[in-house]
């Protein structure tokens, strides 16, 4: 009886592409694992996420001749805040991030912006917008009823709206600049509607000449936080003259976002009592 003739060792067609398929996968793997890795879980945004990732770190203020107060901007990311420290830092306003979207609220919303009362600071709270999930008003309305309101107490600022490149997706949620203005507008207009206060515009100047066209028209009844990690303040957004407040680091002492308010102390309080 003759031998079994041995198999050919060629690799069939079949086999050849399904070897280059699980190779080009396994190429592709690390790269999308990188990009999943780098889009942070959805209501983890916090002030200013995006800003040194598009605008850069470029040293911290020197100290000018203008009065200024120091303030600083926490979220959950912080947790239990130690605000008697921060108080005896000299840190005299605080805002916490209340929401976010319509899906989230911050589980340490209580400690932090009670706790910044409790020591004597002037706080407020802060939304993240997310212009590609709800409209505006929809989203302001939410963050109203989220520890977003205001009261003429003189230790209670008004509400934030903070606006910034997309930490999850496409730097200005997929909206044109006029659309981007019309949420604006529409977040501004519901928040006012309900608090009767103008409600303050966080922003950086190139996400907001990127997203809006660099629109000038709120800056009649807004005032501005302007983000910005450098030395001076720089260029700001079109129809601003001047900041009310600047984040100047994400990296100061206790909680890592530190800010300045352009004035004294009874400037804060004016701010606060409308």
């Amino acid at each position: 009886m003759p031998a079994p003739r041995p198999r050919s060792l060629r690799p069939r067609p079949l086999a050849v592409m399904v070897t280059a398929l699980l190779a080009a996968m396994a190429c592709a793997l690390p790269l999308s694992t990188a990009q999943a890795a780098s889009t942070p879980t959805r209501g983890t945004a916090y002030m200013g996420e995006t800003v040194a990732a598009h605008d850069g770190t470029h040293g911290t203020p020197t100290s000018g001749d203008a009065t200024q107060t120091e303030g600083v901007d926490v979220s959950n990311y912080q947790g239990s805040v130690a605000w008697s420290t921060l108080y005896g830092s000299g840190v005299r306003w605080a805002y916490t991030k209340a929401t976010e979207g319509t899906y989230y609220t911050n589980p340490s919303f209580t400690q932090q912006y009670n706790g910044s009362y409790n020591v004597g600071m002037i706080r407020g709270s802060y939304h993240f917008a997310t212009p590609d999930t709800t409209s505006g008003a929809t989203q302001a309305s939410y963050f109203v009823a989220h520890g977003g309101g205001w009261s003429k107490d003189g230790k209670t600022l008004p509400g934030v709206l903070d606006i910034e490149w997309d930490p999850y997706g496409a730097d200005c949620y997929g909206k044109t600049a006029g659309q981007m203005v019309s949420w604006i507008a529409d977040f501004l207009n519901t928040y006012k509607s309900l608090t009767g206060r103008d409600a303050v515009i966080y922003t950086a100047t190139s996400w907001w000449t990127e997203c809006t066209g660099n629109y000038a028209g709120f800056a009649a009844n807004n005032p501005l936080w302007v983000a910005r990690y450098a030395t001076s303040v720089g260029t700001l957004p079109a129809g601003w003259s001047y900041y009310t407040m600047w984040q100047y680091t994400s990296s100061g002492a206790t909680v890592g976002d530190h800010d300045v308010f352009n004035g004294a102390l009874d400037r804060v309080q004016a701010l606060a009592n409308g």
